[in-house]
């Protein structure tokens, strides 16, 4: 018989596939607002729509999920302009505001601009500049009137790296912007060097504002365009540690203001005669300047048509002189802190005031305390003094004339005056709510998740470490998946769909994770830190887990304060329902996470039954973590009589530095070290871990009457020895390697896992799905490139069977300790010098 294909299809309603509306705030994109703060064009979802702030309608612009538009920008507060992918590559359209039947024209055709990473427009609305993912500084010329062609974008400026904080000059001339550098000082992590450049546009000069020194971010003109700011982490005030003998800069950045001309006095300095007591406002001194106002060229790029020109006052003209330039920088007189931000408002500048937060939250009052807010500043350069705009924001934005500000915060969008203290009464008519529910954004889900696909592939085409993708025909990649999209079923499904298609690139950190639903209260299930099993006839708790005091996220609440709840003891009810075969505790405890219980216990002997009061956790692996870990340690203590330490790093964050650190004093100066590295799921610190892990012991400080102390400090005093595993991976790998690269020990366990070519997140979908692109490749110079898709091979092979983790034998640890023994037979811990007598002739 001849076996023949069956055409199968499974019916069904597919619920996920229809049409929806969701809620503009949920993905609330760029927002900007026109010269007086009257609209804003938003983005939300891929749809562009024109909002008015204060009694009007909303104007959708370009809608439907087959496009994701992005970055918006309005153009002489007659035109929007944004970025498509209606042709696949980024291109950019133009939409005239005033036409009733208007439709986006293109301005840049596909393929031209790469991926654009920011955007901005000349106040004039004539210009359009653009930074793109490939080191390219763009700018293109926006007729005056209706664009009936496409143009060709002229290159500024090219580097190895990109180019942020895109900014004209209020005369349309000049544009300013944030430039990494090539050279073998740069690093592709979280603060490379930067350097502010500007550039004047009718005459094609980039000019070098500051050097390759600092990380120099966020220019912007003043409103009289007499003045430059920008943002600089320069502020070299080291602060001690206060944990370990180490000095950082948590507190380096502050604005900066360089004068362009070389004649422009400084605000902060005195000045011949003395400062006017009432300092003219910016636009008398717009209006002042007239007479230095750019000329009028005909044909000129940047000096709109009569016709097309907004009335508002002649704009400033700006003159720089590049002599001396750098040298004019001087500091706004503000502590240097954390800024972002920073934009030139109504007589000065305002910023967002990051507060210092620690990474893990373990600072705060309390554990589920909300963390401080970045709050909004205004600095004012003619009285010089510093004030509070908004208390709390998540981002701002500036309409044009610099008057107003737009204030993003936990979904809500308020308008408030950019120079004087935000009025807290919401009927204040300085404050302005912008209702956002007017928005409507309709998602067609199968044609969404087309949009998706499309531009995942797009975007490690760009990004991907080898450009030419490893010998994979990327091409055929996407055509061999994009047919299955007829046949996705949810969203779920299109997430395996670009899985599968970046597994294509045989490369480790090619993720898609889709954005994460708020959990629901009212499901979370509550939790507290024991094992609790039914025997007899009642639920008794058979281990509480002890945890450890010093993480506030590891605290059992069986062992708070006044419950004295023991292993043996029975919960009989909770919050007076009773438990039974059928009704264990946890499931009395669904929806009571964070969320004072009262627990029925009678203690075991059969003592009187006891009411007390926990707070279930929602979470028990931070309790269950310390608790394995402790068990670790102790057992490395019992079976060397204390002369070797223990630390178990987990990841290569902030989580495992501050777990290293949370016994380091303790462990290292002991005679020997097994670091664990084993289930480490990465990071970036591993260069910060293998420098602690180096030090050698050189010398002794011997004070009288305390014990010697190590030099350096915390300093190893002999062997160590390494255990890794499959588990180990991306920096876990790298510390693995540089151990072995360093000679620092032997690695016992098994392979690690094998994926250290990096990412940075950079990259969301049109849903807010991240998809990442493997970029940073690593070498090794005793590996080479052979780490990716291997590992690192153990010195020592010891695998785990399945009833040794059963049993829970560590034969891993066992077989440490056992190498531990014999490098110590093998090569001593150095210890301190005994103080020799003195001489007997007393010389």
């Amino acid at each position: 018989v001849e076996p023949r294909r069956l055409d199968l299809r499974i019916g069904g309603a597919r619920p996920l596939l229809r049409p929806h509306r969701v809620k503009a705030t949920s993905r609330l994109g760029t927002i900007s607002p026109d010269r007086t703060g009257r609209a804003s064009a938003i983005e939300s979802r891929g749809t562009v729509t024109w909002v008015s702030h204060r009694g009007g309608p909303v104007r959708a612009l370009a809608t439907g999920s087959a496009v994701r538009r992005r970055l918006p920008v309005v153009l002489d507060d007659a035109r929007v302009a944004w970025v498509t992918d209606v042709d696949g590559d980024d291109a950019l359209e133009v939409l005239d505001l005033d036409a009733p039947d208007a439709t986006p024209r293109t301005l840049v055709a596909a393929g031209r601009i790469g991926r654009v990473l920011e955007m901005a427009a000349s106040p004039d609305g004539r210009r359009i500049a653009l930074s793109t993912h490939d080191g390219r500084l763009l700018t293109c010329g926006v007729p005056a009137g209706e664009v009936a062609r496409t143009v060709a974008p002229k290159e500024i400026d090219s580097i190895t790296g990109d180019m942020s904080g895109l900014a004209f000059s209020p005369d349309s001339r000049w544009l300013a912007w944030s430039a990494s550098g090539s050279g073998p000082w740069e690093d592709p992590g979280p603060r490379p060097l930067r350097q502010i450049k500007i550039a004047d546009l009718n005459r094609g000069r980039v000019i070098a504002v500051t050097s390759l020194r600092f990380t120099d971010t966020s220019p912007v003109f003043t409103l009289d365009g007499k003045h430059l700011a920008f943002l600089s982490i320069r502020s070299l005030d080291p602060v001690y540690d206060s944990f370990s003998f180490d000095l950082s800069f948590p507190a380096g950045c502050r604005p900066l203001l360089v004068a362009l001309a070389a004649d422009t006095p400084s605000p902060f300095d005195p000045i011949v005669g003395g400062r006017p007591l009432e300092p003219p406002e910016p636009e008398q001194a717009a209006q002042e300047a007239v007479a230095e106002a750019v000329p009028a060229e005909t044909g000129e790029v940047g000096t709109p048509e009569p016709a097309a020109a907004r009335a508002r006052p002649a704009a400033p003209r700006t003159t720089v002189d590049v002599d001396g330039l750098e040298h004019r920088i001087a500091p706004v007189p503000v502590e240097a802190g954390r800024y972002s931000g920073l934009a030139a408002t109504k007589h000065g500048l305002v910023w967002l005031r990051e507060p210092l937060l620690g990474q893990l939250g373990d600072n705060r009052a309390t554990v589920d305390a909300e963390p401080e807010r970045a709050r909004v500043e205004h600095f004012d350069l003619r009285t010089l003094k510093l004030s509070t705009v908004v208390a709390k924001a998540e981002r701002i934005e500036i309409t044009g004339d610099g008057s107003r500000l737009l204030v993003v915060d936990q979904d809500r969008l308020t308008v408030v005056p950019s120079d004087k203290p935000a009025p807290k009464d919401d009927d204040d008519e300085d404050v302005l709510r912008v209702d956002l529910d007017r928005l409507r954004v309709e998602v067609d889900p199968p044609v969404e998740w087309r949009q998706m696909l499309d531009e995942t592939w797009r975007l490690m085409r760009d990004h991907f470490w080898r450009e030419d993708m490893g010998g994979v025909d990327w091409h055929a990649a996407r055509d061999r998946y994009e047919p299955m999209l007829d046949r996705l079923g949810s969203h779920d499904d299109l997430i395996d769909v670009i899985w599968e298609m970046h597994g294509e690139l045989g490369s480790s950190h090619a993720y898609a994770i889709p954005p994460r639903a708020p959990a629901d209260a009212d499901r979370r299930q509550g939790l507290l830190g024991a094992d609790l099993e039914y025997t007899g006839d009642a639920w008794r708790i058979s281990r509480i887990v002890p945890g450890d005091a010093s993480d506030p996220k590891a605290r059992s609440p069986l062992l708070s304060s006044g419950v004295n709840a023991r292993a043996g003891d029975q919960i009989l009810a909770v919050d007076g329902q009773r438990t039974s075969r059928t009704t264990s505790p946890l499931s009395l405890l669904v929806g009571m996470a964070g969320k004072p219980v009262e627990l029925t216990v009678r203690p075991r002997g059969g003592a009187d039954v006891r009411r007390v009061v926990v707070v279930p956790v929602a979470d028990e692996l931070p309790l269950r973590y310390q608790d394995w870990v402790t068990d670790r340690r102790n057992y490395v203590h019992a079976q060397t009589e204390g002369r070797v330490g223990y630390l178990h790093v987990p990841d290569m964050m902030s989580l495992g530095w501050a777990q290293m650190h949370r016994d380091l004093r303790t462990e290292m100066p002991r005679d020997a070290l097994i670091l664990d590295v084993r289930s480490n799921g990465g990071g970036h610190t591993s260069q910060l871990v293998l420098e602690k892990l180096a030090r050698k012991v050189i010398g002794w400080d011997l004070v009288r009457g305390y014990a010697p102390g190590s030099y350096p400090s915390d300093a190893r005093r002999g062997p160590m020895v390494t255990i890794a595993d499959m588990f180990a991976g991306s920096d876990g790998d790298i510390i693995t390697a540089g151990i072995q690269s360093l000679g620092l020990g032997p690695v016992v366990g098994t392979r690690t896992w094998g994926g250290v070519v990096g990412i940075d997140g950079r990259y969301t979908l049109v849903d807010g799905t991240m998809v990442t692109q493997p970029r940073y490749s690593f070498w090794f110079e005793k590996f080479g490139w052979g780490v990716e898709n291997y590992g690192v091979d153990p010195d020592i092979e010891v695998p785990v069977t399945p009833q040794d983790r059963v049993a829970g034998n560590d034969v891993q640890l066992d077989r440490a300790l056992a190498e531990v023994a014999r490098l110590l037979k093998r090569t001593p811990p150095v210890a301190p010098p005994v103080i020799p007598d003195l001489p007997s002739n007393g010389s």
